[in-house]
C-alpha cells in the first residue's frame, strides 16, 4: 500500500511539474505581447498575468486558494508584505493576492531558469548579493516601487524555516529599516498550509489541498524611528509567532 501510495504520489507530482510548464510558456507568450506597451501599467499588467497563471495552475492541480483577514487591510494603499517562509509553495500565494500589484524580493539566482526565469524577472525585483553595488540596486528598485504605490513582499527569515519547534526563525532588519525610511506600513501575512502542501525536503512532496493566507493587523510605522528598528521587528514576530501557533501545532512558547 505504502509504495502504492508513493507511485501516485509522484505520478501526481510529475503532472504538476507539466501543466506549471505548460502555463509558464503561455504566460511567458502573454508577457511578450505586453512589454512593449504603457510601461506605466505594467507592472499591474505583469501581476495579473501571473496571478492567473497561478489560478490555471491551482485549477488543474487541485490547490486553494483562501484569504483569511483578522484585520481590516486598505488596499489603496501600499504595504511592504511580510511572511513566514517555509516551502517553495509560499510563494504561488503571493501572485494569488488579487487585492493589489506586489512586487516579491527574489534571489538572482531563480531568473537563470529556462522561460521561467524571464517571468521571474519582469515580476520580481531581484536580489543580487554578489556585491555592494547590486545590493545597492536592489534597494533602488524597492524604494521605486513603493514610490509607484505598488507593494513589495519580503520574506524577512531570509531563507527557509526548517523546523517544527519553532514557527519562525529570526528576522533580518531589511524589511523593517526600508519600511521605517520610506513610511510605509507592514502588512504581516502567514502562509499556513504552504509547508503540508509541499514540504521542504523535497519538491516531490507536493499534493493537492488548501493553501491558507491570513492577513494579521497592519503595523503602522509613523512612530517608530530608526533606533527603533529592533522595536518595531521583535513586535511583528511576535504577532506572526502567535498567530502561527495558533493556525498550526507547535509546542508551547516557553
Amino acid at each position: 500500500m505504502q509504495y502504492l501510495k508513493r507511485i501516485l504520489q509522484l505520478t501526481y507530482c510529475l503532472y504538476a511539474l507539466i501543466v506549471f510548464a505548460i502555463f509558464t510558456i503561455f504566460a511567458a507568450i502573454a508577457l511578450i505581447f505586453l512589454l512593449p506597451f504603457d510601461k506605466q501599467k505594467l507592472a499591474t499588467r505583469i501581476h495579473k498575468v501571473c496571478r492567473y497563471w497561478g489560478k490555471c495552475w491551482y485549477l488543474f492541480t487541485g490547490l486553494q486558494h483562501q484569504e483569511i483577514f483578522e484585520a481590516v487591510h486598505n488596499f489603496n494603499r501600499p504595504h511592504i508584505f511580510v511572511a513566514n517562509h517555509n516551502s517553495y509553495m509560499d510563494i504561488p500565494p503571493i501572485v494569488m493576492l488579487k487585492h493589489q500589484p506586489i512586487r516579491p524580493l527574489g534571489k538572482f539566482e531563480s531568473s537563470k531558469i529556462p522561460i521561467f526565469g524571464w517571468i521571474y524577472k519582469a515580476a520580481v525585483i531581484m536580489v543580487d548579493r554578489s556585491s555592494p553595488e547590486q545590493r545597492a540596486k536592489s534597494l533602488r528598485n524597492l524604494k521605486a516601487a513603493l514610490h509607484k504605490h505598488i507593494s513589495i513582499f519580503i520574506f524577512p527569515e531570509g531563507t527557509f524555516s526548517m523546523t517544527s519547534q519553532q514557527p519562525l526563525k529570526s528576522f533580518y532588519n531589511g524589511a523593517f529599516k526600508l519600511a521605517i525610511e520610506m513610511q510605509v506600513p507592514i502588512q504581516p501575512i502567514l502562509m499556513i498550509d504552504a509547508v503540508d502542501r509541499m514540504h521542504f525536503d523535497s519538491v516531490f512532496s507536493l499534493n493537492p489541498g488548501k493553501n491558507r493566507v491570513v492577513y494579521l493587523t497592519t503595523v503602522e510605522v509613523t512612530n517608530y524611528k530608526m533606533e527603533d528598528i529592533d522595536i518595531l521587528k521583535e513586535k511583528v514576530y511576535q504577532m506572526m509567532d502567535e498567530g502561527l501557533r495558533r493556525y498550526r501545532n507547535y509546542p508551547n512558547n516557553i
